[in-house]
């Protein structure tokens, strides 16, 4: 499994505009077979700062979802709506075990 946790923080007036595409963009992310799980997460102390949590079969998965009609929706849509540049981290999977 490969994990990525993309931060992102969004301008204050595009709050509801971000998650609206977020969520969408996550529960399409679910119908691909290389997805594990796809998070969308809101500080509680910060609403304008979100977290990303995808979690990936294969290191060839985030590839294939990049290439999707919907990610590119959601990059496209989200572009302007952000205060900084997202960043993401990528994690390896140590416990539980993949499966």
């Amino acid at each position: 499994m490969l994990i990525v946790h993309v931060f992102v923080h969004v301008k204050h007036d595009q709050i509801e505009q971000f998650k609206t595409a977020s969520i969408e963009n996550a529960r399409q992310s679910l119908q691909e077979e290389g997805v594990a799980r796809f998070d969308v997460l809101q500080q509680k102390d910060d609403p304008a700062r979100f977290l990303l949590v995808e979690v990936y079969r294969t290191e060839e998965d985030p590839a294939r979802h990049k290439d999707t009609e919907h990610y590119k929706k959601w990059r496209d849509t989200v572009a302007d709506m952000m205060a900084e540049p997202r960043k993401s981290i990528k994690y390896e999977n140590i416990f539980p075990a993949d499966g």
